[in-house]
């Protein structure tokens, strides 16, 4: 004796809550004859009486009923399945948690999570913001799934993939002399007050790569801990700044000019996550979308907006 498939579960519960082959055939949507030759084949090959034939009406027979019994439980759990199922992909009561860099946190990880959130509406989403020195530990405890960063280094129990590449720019107020040019070199921000993270940070010696190639050092009139920080004070007319583009790819950030410079240094973001840990479809879903996001926001280089 063989064991029952599914199909034929399925069209033995059918015929159970029918009564009738036609009303299991309409019920499933197929042929009544072909409903009809599947309960006597299934009938022949197990060697047991399923039903009882009384006028056209197909009763369980009374040995039967713990198959049936049997067939009710697996439904039940077919159901709870689906349920579990639907609830798996709207994310309900699961948790995606990931970190970013505070650079990339205020335009392109917040565009990522807006599409997150429509793929996955009741997904509980936990974004840490750290800094380079918090990176390692919060992979390795596994506080998090993976961390967006800007910054490629060297560790064995690491794995980095790229999420694209962006340049260094140069970010000036509005009106700002220099605020029409196509590009500008860094030689002709000196005597203007230069504000930016400090080189003992790393993002900081990111910054510093456009005045290596220019053979000139940068030198700070106002140093801060985070972009955002330079960002807010560029707007205000303090000063200006070099940056990554990801740090100012909103279209609607007011009062700042782009403009790429000549000293083309690149900057590429990172999804480092542990080395050997498999990531959930949902981590693997919020690492597409940052790709879309960092190749979308290469494209506002030289862009200005007004209040």
């Amino acid at each position: 004796m063989r064991d029952l498939t599914l199909r034929q579960v399925e069209v033995i519960r059918a015929v159970m809550m029918t009564g009738t082959i036609s009303g299991a055939a309409d019920l499933l949507n197929v042929s009544a004859p072909g409903i009809s030759r599947l309960v006597k084949h299934t009938e022949e090959s197990l060697g047991v009486r399923l039903f009882e034939r009384k006028a056209g009406l197909f009763q369980p027979a009374p040995e039967a009923g713990p198959v049936f019994e049997q067939i009710h439980q697996i439904y039940e759990k077919m159901s709870g399945l689906s349920y579990a199922i639907t609830r798996l992909r709207a994310g309900t009561e699961l948790e995606l948690a990931f970190a970013s860099a505070p650079s990339i946190a205020n335009c392109v990880v917040p565009r990522a999570i807006a599409r997150i959130r429509r793929r996955y509406p009741e997904l509980h989403i936990n974004l840490d913001l750290l800094r380079f020195e918090e990176t390692v530990d919060y992979l390795l405890l596994e506080r998090g799934e993976f961390v967006a960063f800007s910054y490629l280094f060297e560790h064995p129990s690491l794995e980095f993939t790229p999420l694209g590449t962006g340049e260094v720019i140069a970010i000036l107020p509005e009106g700002h002399r220099l605020a029409t040019a196509e590009r500008i070199s860094v030689r002709e921000l000196a005597g203007e007050s230069l504000i930016g993270v400090g080189p003992s940070d790393p993002y900081g010696q990111l910054m510093e790569q456009p005045f290596r190639m220019a053979g000139m050092s940068r030198r700070l009139a106002i140093r801060v801990r985070f972009a955002q920080t330079t960002v807010g004070l560029v707007q205000r007319g303090i000063g200006i700044a070099t940056i990554d583009e990801f740090s100012v790819a909103s279209a609607d950030l007011r009062g700042i000019v782009r403009v790429p410079l000549v000293e083309r240094a690149p900057l590429t973001l990172y999804a480092i996550h542990k080395a050997g840990r498999t990531l959930s479809s949902f981590a693997e879903y919020a690492i597409a979308r940052l790709r879309d996001e960092v190749r979308a926001a290469t494209g506002l280089r030289g862009a200005s907006t007004r209040d």
